[in-house]
């Protein structure tokens, strides 16, 4: 694909309503106070609330491509206050009143990136319209009950409520739908325009962006500093590395995080016909308990979008080629849709893409700053980084600027997670999970017992 291709990237940069030309790129040398890599939603929310509250600090971002380059613009469209851990695993790890803390930081934080767009202008197709985690058939109700069970003990069972399968159905007609779990606290965004829209806010607040300047290495200490091949950023007081998938690129950040794919493929506009056959006339982000991970949204315009992570991890953390398993994925998700949407056997579609996420090693995202190396990161989403950005950009801006906050006490703060593997166990075990992932999808919607591996591979996922 050509470098200025943009548009052709997603659907949602194609209707991001405006040409997507790059901004200048770097050209010499620059000292500001916060260097950022990364123009996308981390590194933007966090020059966002570090320029806002602190009129007058010098900020600049250097993204290899433009702002909503990665996940930022080629996402499945869910704001969702869903941390990225489990409720269960969050009250297992670390004891019920921080799980509580979590969750309700979570809602917040979906109505803090409505109460931005709104205050900043952002016309981002913001609507809170909820999720529904849907079990389909028999054999996916004792997950969809386990969650709610979490969130009951926690406090919190009316906000996720537990429907039946006719209350389920009554919102939306999905083939094999035996029940589901509903958050009304969640909401559905049109990801390129709010990442573009973020990016015009931070430049309306001073900051500096520079796109397609590539940063070759990140400095820290008391030269702390991005370098391109053009020039440096030079930083008087953080350096941020907030790449996300793209970060196993640069030099010491191999082994932080795991680029997983994620597919996705659009259908064109549905007729009236099709909507009333299928209903979900609330618009709710639809997913179901299988372990690979799959999303429905339905968009402004009436499309359906199908989002999947069935494609296969690259070795040594690549970000680009398989090209062709990616095709095969999307061939794969055309016939899938029609397994949840008989109605939309003959439905043409428009777009097929592709992106990656971060996962870290714990599956918990980490947001630090050290004061004496002056570097900062946040990352490691794992699908949620909607919402979750915007709650790490906040708690990374108050770490930087030394200021007391409430979030410190969640558990993305100073957290650190241990590596992944070195190649080539990192490829060997995530593509054994992977693999076993879809075995156990496959043996529990036939009613079989889980593959003789499965404890193994859960162990390894550690979920």
């Amino acid at each position: 694909m050509p470098r200025h291709d943009y548009q052709g990237l997603s659907f949602w940069l194609e209707t991001a309503g405006e040409p997507l030309t790059p901004r200048r790129a770097l050209s010499g040398n620059v000292t500001v106070d916060v260097a950022i890599l990364g123009g996308g939603y981390s590194g933007l929310w966090t020059a966002y609330y570090l320029l806002r509250d602190n009129p007058g600090l010098e900020v600049a971002i250097v993204e290899a491509e433009i702002c909503g380059y990665g996940a930022s613009g080629r996402n499945g469209g869910w704001c969702s206050s869903r941390y990225p851990l489990h409720p269960s695993t969050l009250e297992a790890r670390y004891g019920a009143d921080v799980a509580r803390e979590t969750i309700l930081a979570m809602y917040d934080t979906v109505d803090e990136v409505g109460r931005v767009c709104e205050a900043e202008g952002i016309d981002a197709d913001f609507r809170m319209n909820g999720i529904l985690s849907l079990a389909r058939g028999e054999a996916q109700l004792a997950a969809v009950q386990a969650a709610h069970a979490a969130y009951e003990r926690l406090g919190f069972g009316e906000g996720n409520r537990l429907l039946g399968e006719a209350a389920a159905g009554e919102r939306v007609r999905v083939s094999g739908i035996k029940g589901a779990l509903y958050t009304p606290r969640s909401a559905a965004v049109h990801p390129a325009k709010l990442v573009r829209g973020l990016a015009k806010a931070v430049e309306r607040l001073g900051g500096a962006i520079y796109e397609q300047t590539r940063v070759r290495r990140l400095r820290t200490g008391a030269d702390a500093a991005l370098e391109t091949e053009s020039g440096r950023v030079s930083a008087r007081k953080a350096v941020i590395a907030a790449g996300e998938a793209y970060l196993p690129k640069m030099p010491g950040f191999e082994r932080a995080l795991a680029p997983m794919s994620s597919s996705i493929v659009l259908t064109k506009p549905l007729s009236e016909a099709q909507w009333n056959e299928i209903g979900w006339s609330g618009g709710e982000g639809l997913g179901s308990q299988a372990h690979t991970v799959d999303y429905l949204t339905r968009t402004a315009d009436g499309r359906i979008l199908y989002g999947s992570r069935g494609a296969p991890y690259l070795f040594g953390s690549a970000t680009e080629g398989a090209e062709a398993a990616f095709a095969r994925t999307s061939q794969q998700m055309r016939r899938q849709l029609t397994g949840w949407f008989p109605v939309l056997r003959d439905v043409d579609f428009s777009h097929a893409w592709h992106g990656f996420l971060g996962v870290p090693r714990d599956w918990n995202p980490s947001v630090n700053f050290n004061p004496a190396t002056r570097l900062g990161v946040l990352h490691g989403y794992t699908g949620r980084g909607v919402s979750t950005t915007n709650l790490a950009g906040r708690l990374l801006a108050s770490q930087v600027l030394g200021r007391e906050t409430p979030l410190a006490r969640l558990p993305l703060a100073r957290h650190r997670t241990r590596p992944w593997e070195p190649e080539p166990f990192r490829w060997l075990g995530i593509r054994y999970v992977q693999d076993a992932m879809k075995r156990m999808d496959a043996a529990r919607d036939a009613g079989r017992p889980p593959p003789f591996d499965a404890p193994l591979a859960k162990r390894l996922s550690d979920q």
